[in-house]
């Protein structure tokens, strides 16, 4: 018959198992874990946040090639896609403009949205938004998306036909962002950034020189490979209308947390303050 020594010693190693099983089992939960985080994050990353315009791959596949681009620097191509609303291709002048800011303000049904754009930051980019503002084209138009996930928190707009596959029916060259933070851990996967609370920023599709007429801006730090032009800024008075927006929420289309804004957004007008 075992003494009572034995018998602690006995419990003694039979709690020690357990223990050890119990810290293997937690270790195997946070790889699990991680491994899944990082997974979501490449989703978010790669996927979830395919900006596009002009709809699905294989649709742009089939589309007709775009056509030679303007003579000057910008070199605006037209894709040969019907405008969501009809406007011109952009002025090209030689040389593009290329200093100073200026500012204007999205007159929307949940307030109004200031914004400033930076010549220096992406001049092609900010040449041609002024062309869109100036022809009316974002005006009496909803802003269709709305994602509100860990890592992605935006407002997409200008595309006039609400779909998210619309735009001008012309491309603008790439102007890749500089000076913006790396990601952090997990969210730094494929060399992403940081597109902070207040970026004015460009969508586009996963092709290159894909972007149009659609824009994001950025309510709270999103993390993103380092593909969308940032060509401006959101005021304060802007930031808390999107926070507004956000608050309410999403209905769903492509998750969760990505679809039209419950509380809708409709651009009344953009111009350049009085």
């Amino acid at each position: 018959m075992p003494s009572n020594e034995q018998r602690r010693q006995a419990a003694k190693r039979k709690l020690e198992r357990q223990l050890q099983r119990r810290a293997e089992q937690a270790k195997r939960r946070r790889v699990i874990t991680a491994s899944a985080t990082i997974v979501v994050v490449i989703a978010v990353v790669g996927g979830v946040f395919y900006f596009t315009r002009n709809g699905s791959d294989s649709a742009r596949q089939q589309a007709p090639q775009a056509q030679a681009g303007t003579g000057g620097p910008c070199a605006y191509a037209k894709t040969g896609e019907p405008a969501a609303k009809p406007v011109d291709v952009p002025p090209d002048p030689t040389p593009t403009p290329a200093n100073g800011t200026e500012n204007l303000t999205f007159r929307t049904s949940q307030g109004a949205i200031p914004v400033t754009l930076d010549h220096a930051k992406a001049p092609c980019t900010v040449q041609s938004f002024d062309h869109l503002v100036r022809a009316g084209y974002f005006d009496s138009t909803d802003c269709h998306r709305l994602t509100t996930g860990e890592g992605l928190k935006v407002l997409q707009c200008g595309d006039p036909s609400g779909t998210g596959s619309g735009g001008p029916g012309y491309s603008i060259k790439d102007e890749p962002p500089a000076g913006l933070a790396p990601a952090p851990s997990p969210y730094d996967q494929g060399g992403s950034v940081v597109y902070p609370r207040g970026t004015l920023a460009m969508a586009k599709s996963s092709q290159p020189n894909s972007g149009g007429s659609q824009f994001f801006m950025v309510y709270q730090d999103s993390y993103l490979p380092p593909n969308y032009t940032v060509f401006g800024t959101v005021s304060p008075e802007g930031l808390a209308v999107l926070d507004k927006v956000a608050a309410a929420g999403v209905q769903p289309v492509n998750g969760q947390d990505d679809g039209s804004p419950k509380l809708p957004v409709k651009i009344e007008s953009a111009a350049a303050p009085a």
